[in-house]
């Protein structure tokens, strides 16, 4: 992602590289090479729980859930607090007089961590911690962040045990959780954590079929709605200053969801592609140094990228934002923390 997507929902990608066993139904439909199993399993939230299918508006976008309980879960491993999400369309964009309710400025956070610090704590029964410190020590080793164990601080990271790997994007206000089961690695742990901090999916950009074929006859049935991307309606990618990162950390495997050991992505001249969970790539590192900047100046945002900020995921474009309503592409601003139509 040479200078990434941030806050809670750009766009989204999806990534690959858990060590999650292979299913006895999977086995069952194809014998996977050695080299396709480590590629096969992206990070999941539940890995062998296929919830409900739903769809929900969430910053001010439609998208396909599935239902787990007490959170919905986006594109495997990202979790969608409930209270923050509808069934319906919701009003978060105003025109320039008209009124804000007042239980809308209740409990809202911009999605970035003030000041470039994270504060975060981990349940003492965790299995390897050091996945965790190492994890944290490769952020803070490459990135303006910094990573503090909290001391009563209300807005923090709470590292879990859970069934697999996931967590929230961006910080929602709160404690929010990252979930790590036995398998996840400190590579995996990099991971949830640039969700943690803004990071959506990398192959779910705007552009991304200017670098990727989607083949839904490869997967796993039930699990189409993870390489869901927003809609681009005429928005070609020209003007794109970054293409598709296969480097990132943040990027689906050319084998994830595979019902049949055939590739689910691949490049579009039919080539596969190797992911990594060793390490945050350069583009993820510039893209992160643009959001979390080292001196304290303002973000610098990138043309063709999706935000979310203060609520609402918009897209940049020419050095202006555009939210995907329900009249189609429309510009809007910011002010006082809210969005407006221009």
């Amino acid at each position: 992602m040479k200078k990434s997507k941030f806050l809670l929902l750009p766009v989204l990608a999806i990534l690959a590289c858990s060590k999650d066993p292979i299913s006895e139904n999977q086995e069952a439909e194809t014998q996977l090479k050695p080299e396709e199993i480590s590629d096969q399993q992206s990070e999941m939230a539940f890995p062998d729980d296929l919830g409900p299918v739903s769809q929900i508006y969430y910053s001010g976008q439609k998208m396909p859930v599935e239902d787990h309980g007490s959170d919905y879960v986006y594109q495997g491993d990202i979790l969608i607090p409930k209270n923050k999400s509808s069934k319906s369309p919701q009003s978060i964009v105003y025109k320039n007089k008209e009124a804000i309710p007042q239980e809308k400025s209740t409990g809202r956070t911009s999605g970035m961590w003030p000041d470039n610090t994270v504060y975060y704590s981990i349940n003492s029964s965790l299995s390897d911690k050091n996945r965790v410190y190492d994890a944290i020590r490769h952020w803070e080793n490459n990135t303006p962040l910094k990573f503090v164990e909290r001391s009563g601080q209300s807005n923090y990271i709470y590292f879990t045990t859970g069934s697999g790997c996931s967590s929230y994007v961006g910080m929602i206000g709160g404690r929010q959780n990252i979930t790590l089961s036995d398998y996840c690695s400190t590579g995996n742990t990099i991971h949830e954590i640039g969700h943690a901090v803004g990071l959506w999916h990398e192959q779910s950009r705007v552009d991304r079929n200017n670098y990727i074929t989607v083949h839904l006859d490869n997967v796993r049935s039930g699990t189409e709605h993870n390489f869901h991307t927003y809609e681009a309606s005429g928005f070609d990618g020209d003007e794109y200053t970054t293409s598709l990162d296969f480097e990132s950390i943040m990027m689906y495997g050319a084998y994830s969801f595979s019902k049949n050991g055939d590739p689910t992505i691949t490049r579009t001249n039919g080539n596969t592609y190797q992911v990594q969970r060793s390490a945050l790539s350069s583009g993820d590192i510039s893209g992160i140094k643009s959001m979390y900047t080292e001196d304290g100046s303002e973000p610098e945002y990138v043309n063709g990228e999706y935000y979310t900020l203060n609520g609402l995921t918009v897209l940049r474009k020419y050095d202006r934002w555009y939210y995907n309503s329900k009249w189609g592409w429309k510009e809007v601003e910011q002010k006082y923390g809210y969005w407006f139509f221009v």
